[in-house]
């Protein structure tokens, strides 16, 4: 009989503006059970250095040239995540834990992914097993190191009994898409980043306003889209020399495009973009899954952008059902950090987290650092 374990996840996204903290209990294969979600702000401080490095660091040079900056921002990272947990932990008990880090850069084609979040330390300070660095193994054996969740997106399907084939669609800082076919095994699992998710509005909205994203997608609604720098977005994005990459990293796109407009138009320009490339790809599956329409849902904070899921729906109406995973009964804002968190049982168990038609890697990876405490 399989044991299970109950693990908490930590989830930073692209966003970089806190910590998802999921904890669930699973044997790692075939069942799950969610137990706690909760969301951990970071400090404006920790914030606004990690928006900064981000946009200093856009090659390995770079990694190399800040490389104290990085270090005494990891430490101050590492820190804020033992308070969550200690936090969590005087009200939960949990067996490991699963620590993603905030993802600072990612670059497949120089396989490198460098995620801030030091489990060593992390160890010492919570005394319990930390499980990390879960992409370097992928990317040794020839992955992209993403999309890693999946191997969870297909646990989701089949615990909640979901009809297939069925589309996840991520809306992270980055979109990605999982399919999980009729037949239920990793063989029947694909998927890849799609290109840029709430980065690029959200890189505008911060750089022109006082706020942090565009909540609802207000602004965009308010706004007009420019139909000349859209066009040339668009041509610009079709003719991009990583078009063929399974994973991206938010610096792989920049607003530059939309300089000039107005806080509201940028965000309806940007918005409409994100939108059509999302709706496009979606589009583009048809003929993978062998059906004439498939139901789509959404997870991530995207999701909640009225403006884009308005866009995309618009593009793919007659070819698919979108719908938030919400409607589910799955909590659409932790889907990521609870996926980190069974990740880290199978890391335990020896099990692989990624597979030749999700990341890219030769043949189906374990991966994840496991630090025991002794």
């Amino acid at each position: 009989m399989s044991q299970d374990y109950t693990s908490l996840g930590l989830m930073s996204g692209t966003s970089g503006d806190g910590i998802d903290a999921s904890i669930i209990r699973s044997d790692g294969k075939s069942n799950y059970e969610g137990i706690l979600n909760e969301y951990y702000a970071y400090d404006k401080e920790i914030y606004e250095k990690i928006h900064n490095l981000k946009e200093k660091i856009h090659n390995y040079k770079d990694l190399k040239k800040f490389t104290n900056e990085l270090k005494s921002l990891e430490k101050e990272i590492t820190l804020f995540h033992a308070k969550v947990i200690t936090n969590i932990l005087k009200e939960k008990k949990v067996d490991i834990v699963g620590l993603h880090g905030q993802t600072i850069y990612h670059n497949s084609q120089e396989k490198i992914s460098k995620q801030l979040g030091d489990g060593v330390l992390l160890s010492q300070l919570i005394k319990k097993n930390i499980i990390y660095d879960f992409r370097s193994n992928d990317l040794k054996n020839g992955g992209e190191g993403a999309p890693l969740a999946p191997i969870f997106h297909q646990l989701i399907a089949t615990q909640h009994k979901l009809d297939l084939p069925l589309c996840i669609l991520n809306i992270g800082g980055i979109s990605n898409i999982t399919i999980i076919d009729k037949k239920v095994d990793s063989s029947s699992l694909s998927s890849r980043d799609i290109g840029p998710g709430n980065c690029l509005i959200d890189s505008w909205v911060r750089k022109n306003s006082d706020q942090n994203f565009d909540k609802d997608g207000i602004l965009a609604a308010t706004g007009t889209r420019n139909e000349i720098i859209l066009e040339q977005a668009q041509e610009l994005f079709s003719n991009r020399p990583n078009q063929n990459n399974l994973s991206f990293d938010v610096n792989d796109f920049d607003v530059s495009f939309a300089r000039g407009l107005s806080l509201e138009d940028g965000a309806a320009t940007l918005t409409d973009f994100t939108g059509q490339i999302i709706g496009a790809a979606l589009i583009s599956l048809l003929p993978s899954v062998g059906e004439k329409s498939f139901k789509v849902l959404v997870s991530g904070g995207g999701r909640k952008n009225k403006s884009l899921i308005k866009k995309i729906k618009q593009i793919t109406l007659k070819n698919t059902a979108i719908q938030t995973i919400d409607d589910y009964n799955v909590d659409g804002d932790f889907v990521e950090s609870q996926a980190f968190a069974y990740l880290a049982i199978r890391s335990i168990l020896q099990e692989p987290i990624s597979f030749p038609n999700t990341t890219g890697c030769s043949k189906p990876c374990i991966g994840g650092e496991i630090i025991k405490i002794t």
